[in-house]
């Protein structure tokens, strides 16, 4: 699960509830791609991930077995 952290208040960091549900992991299942593609765009853009580090970081976070390796 993700979770992404977004400005202060009052010197505590507010967690953003959000209304896009969490991609979930990716195994390298191609047949399964697109749609989970799809959600993890959707999810970095509801929670204002904007730097591409950022974005590179959280998507890396959400791969799973032999697809890490291709990056690591």
């Amino acid at each position: 699960m993700l979770t992404v952290l977004v400005g202060q208040n009052n010197g505590q960091t507010e967690l953003l509830k959000n209304i896009v549900p969490d991609p979930g992991w990716f195994n390298g299942n191609r047949t399964k791609f697109e749609d989970w593609w799809r959600g993890i765009r959707l999810f970095l853009k509801s929670n204002r991930v904007i730097e591409t580090d950022n974005r590179i970081t959280a998507i890396l976070a959400c791969l799973k077995g032999d697809v890490v390796s291709i990056y690591a």
